[in-house]
């Protein structure tokens, strides 16, 4: 055999592979960006309201803390295991100040490879083959990816209009409710932008209670609320810490999506079981993004004050454009998302096709979420007043709202 022999890069014999890949969840925003691309290849100005991607840079000094820290011989070497002190400390003095929370570094914050990454971890941490987890329908569909890859079973909790877009605990069924171990909640919510108040988490802290399931809430949104309205912490609720865990992240709210720094925060035993199985996979983060998360949360917060005025001056601004020609819904009260309901005799899947295909607008259709997703689509606030602004005018040239 020669050596041109080996440089096809088809396999030469069946590569296996193990059951759990094909069980995973339809990478439902992969698809999306697909689409998309698909359209601004041939050509087209596509406004592009389907990602939750933010749009606008990292805060100057920021950047200049990695710049500098980049340059320290320390950084350049592993760090240590379960991350630097000083940037657990960051975020525990960050819950104390926001949310009044007391945290304690050492046992109570696990640093994380990004929000995403607690997520998808946790159910394998918490969960054996055949187990229980409560999901919200429509919700985060990455969820779902932990729950696949631990071979557990979802129980979907609806977020009903109805409802303000909250889970009703007394509907979910009682085999669920005594075979469920874990249960994910998210508010602000994505799709819906619903906010939840504080007696949602204490009634949620009596529920885990009583029926002994642990509660992880995805508090991604938590810095981006409106009218004067602070998103409220789960750890808020009285008992929280004993029941569960928070997920917080740094991409929405200091606009670092890229440089994946999130935290796990609350249950000392859940946080502890974090550590073990990031210890069997990761070296913590680059210490240099340590040192710049840290000025993050310790630094200047008037960047978040303005970044959360400026998606406030976008919301309003897409409102008013979307009631003029037609589209009437709610505003969203957190997060940079809006749920707006898609208009009689079309699928969610249905009218994004057609926004896409005819306003070369794209949105995210309410199905790709849940069940309870379908009759919506969501938009993100990720562009410009103007640019949200046409997105408007060119759906409104469709008259689909008349």
């Amino acid at each position: 055999m020669t050596n041109a022999d080996y440089t096809s890069s088809r396999s030469a014999f069946p590569i296996p592979s193990a059951d759990m890949l094909s069980q995973l969840p339809t990478q439902f925003f992969a698809t999306l960006v697909q689409n998309v691309n698909r359209e601004i290849a041939d050509g087209h100005d596509v406004i592009n309201l389907g990602q939750g991607n933010p749009d606008t840079p990292t805060p100057p000094h920021i950047i200049r803390s990695l710049q500098e820290s980049a340059e320290n011989p320390l950084y350049h070497k592993y760090s240590p295991f379960r991350g630097y002190a000083f940037l657990k400390d960051a975020v525990a003095k960050r819950y104390k100040e926001d949310y009044n929370v007391d945290l304690d570094p050492e046992t109570e914050v696990a640093i994380l490879f990004g929000g995403k990454t607690g997520l998808v971890q946790l159910p394998q941490i918490l969960l054996n083959p055949g187990d229980v987890c409560l999901v919200p329908d429509p919700g985060y569909p990455d969820y779902w990816s932990g729950i696949a890859i631990a071979q557990a079973r979802m129980s979907f909790m609806p977020l009903l209009e109805s409802n303000a877009f909250l889970p009703d605990y007394e509907a979910i069924a009682a085999d669920d409710r005594q075979k469920a171990k874990l249960m994910f909640l998210n508010y602000p919510n994505n799709p819906t932008s619903a906010a939840a108040p504080l007696s949602f988490y204490e009634d949620t802290v009596e529920f885990a209670i009583q029926n002994q399931i642990v509660v992880a809430s995805d508090f991604a949104y938590g810095a981006i609320g409106y009218d004067g309205h602070r998103p409220v912490s789960f750890l808020q609720a009285p008992g929280a810490k004993e029941v569960g865990i928070e997920f917080y992240t740094l991409s929405k709210t200091y606009n670092m999506a890229g440089w994946r720094v999130g935290f796990a925060l609350g249950n000392a035993e859940i946080i502890s079981k974090i550590n073990l199985l990031q210890d069997h996979i990761y070296v913590s983060l680059f210490g240099g993004i340590q040192a710049a998360a840290a000025e993050a949360l310790t630094g200047p917060q008037d960047c978040v004050t303005s970044l959360v005025a400026k998606y406030a001056s976008r919301r309003d601004a897409f409102y008013e454009a979307l009631s003029a020609i037609g589209w009437q819904a709610p505003k969203p009260q957190g997060s940079f998302f809006g749920w707006l309901p898609v208009p009689g005799g079309y699928s969610s899947a249905e009218f994004a096709n057609i926004l896409l295909r005819e306003a070369k607008v794209a949105v995210a259709p309410g199905i790709g979420f849940g069940s309870h997703g379908e009759g919506y689509v969501r938009i993100g606030l990720l562009s410009d007043e103007q640019r949200l602004q046409e997105a408007a005018e060119r759906i409104g040239r469709l008259q689909l709202f008349n």
